[in-house]
């Protein structure tokens, strides 16, 4: 895949881009990446943006830690958060931006993503210079992209440890091995870290809010670890065609290896197999602690049914989860639908072997 322009039907990213998704990451978190994975002496570029911004802004993340220790220990985080889950590709993103469009919604959002651990101390400032810096649109999925669009807190947790998902973006080559590490699979410490990044989100986004809002498909496979900490929590479940899934993923694994990645891309049957192993391991884990969620609690979504009536799957899962802002959201969740009425997806198409492999793996003829 060396050469290949990944980006020859998306967006292509701005510098300010890469900086917003992979730069700011603490430099121990790159210590520890050095000692996970070996970077290709090819891509110095984006690695020595994450090196030296990181830096930078250190000395004002142990001045954050300081100055809000006792907030932290005051906030009482809500009990039963919504969570979006579902495989990449199958409609989470869309279902988040809906659903966050709501007033009363507190989530992660791209101003404090960007780098989560000055986050709350330089809100304002990193609010301004998004503005003026980033993208209309988000090169990845060619999206809305600005301050305040929501993101999922994976992004957010990378900048603070190694062990997420996004390690294996990082190392293209190694997905699978990170995936498996970091998914299916945690350490004590990302649980620690998701739950601080959790209460940092509420401290950024939650004042005159009155639920929290998370989405991340990861958390398909850390189910009980959600429940452990919010026994309350609702989650909503999106469903898509495995093969489709899996097709668009290969596509956008692609461009954010190409632009965040420290290792040349891996060919597409490689990112074929590494993707439809992932799908499989991560619906197994979903599918053992679906039984934990109590009932009430879990609302399924077919992305065919969110595309073709989308105002109508919300409001049936406020419905559902008993959420009482519909009468100040619905405006603002239409409102948001009409925006993205003009979205085309990129065509997703892979080259003829991977296509092919991906049918053998599916099943398909």
């Amino acid at each position: 895949m060396v050469g290949v322009d990944v980006f020859q039907m998306g967006h292509r990213p701005q510098r300010s881009d890469l900086l917003v998704i992979a730069g700011f990451i603490r430099p121990l978190v790159l210590l520890r990446g050095l000692q996970l994975g070996r970077p290709s002496l090819s891509r110095w570029s984006p690695a020595l943006m994450m090196t030296v911004s990181g830096l930078v802004l250190e000395p004002l993340a142990w001045l954050q830690s300081l100055l809000i220790r006792r907030q932290l220990r005051a906030h009482r985080l809500p009990p039963d958060p919504i969570v979006v889950i579902g495989h990449w590709r199958s409609g989470t993103i869309y279902m988040h931006q809906l659903l966050a469009s709501d007033p009363s919604a507190a989530t992660a959002r791209n101003s404090f993503m960007v780098a989560p651990q000055v986050g709350v101390l330089l809100h304002s400032l990193i609010n301004s210079l998004l503005a003026r810096l980033i993208s209309a649109t988000w090169p990845i999925h060619a999206v809305a992209w600005g301050p305040d669009d929501p993101q999922e807190d994976e992004l957010c947790i990378a900048k603070l440890t190694i062990d997420t998902n996004m390690a294996g973006v990082a190392f293209p080559l190694d997905y699978i091995v990170h995936f498996q590490r970091s998914v299916v699979t945690m350490t004590r410490r990302f649980e620690r870290l998701w739950l601080h990044v959790t209460q940092l989100t509420w401290l950024h986004a939650g004042a005159g809010r009155s639920h929290l809002l998370i989405k991340n498909p990861a958390h398909m496979a850390r189910v009980p670890m959600v429940l452990k900490h919010f026994p309350q929590a609702r989650f909503i479940f999106l469903e898509r065609e495995p093969i489709d899934s899996i097709r668009s993923l290969v596509q956008v694994k692609q461009r954010m290896s190409g632009l965040i990645g420290l290792q040349p891309l891996p060919d597409q049957i490689t990112q074929v197999e590494d993707i439809a192993t992932a799908h499989h391991e991560l619906m197994q884990a979903f599918e053992a602690s679906r039984h934990l969620i109590p009932k009430g609690q879990l609302v399924e979504v077919a992305f065919s049914d969110l595309v073709r009536q989308p105002f109508d799957e919300v409001k049936r899962i406020y419905e559902t989860l008993r959420l009482r802002s519909w009468d100040s959201a619905q405006a603002h969740i239409r409102q948001r639908i009409e925006q993205s009425a003009t979205y085309q997806a990129d065509p997703v198409v892979l080259e003829r072997p991977a296509e092919q492999r991906l049918r053998e793996l599916m099943g398909v003829g």
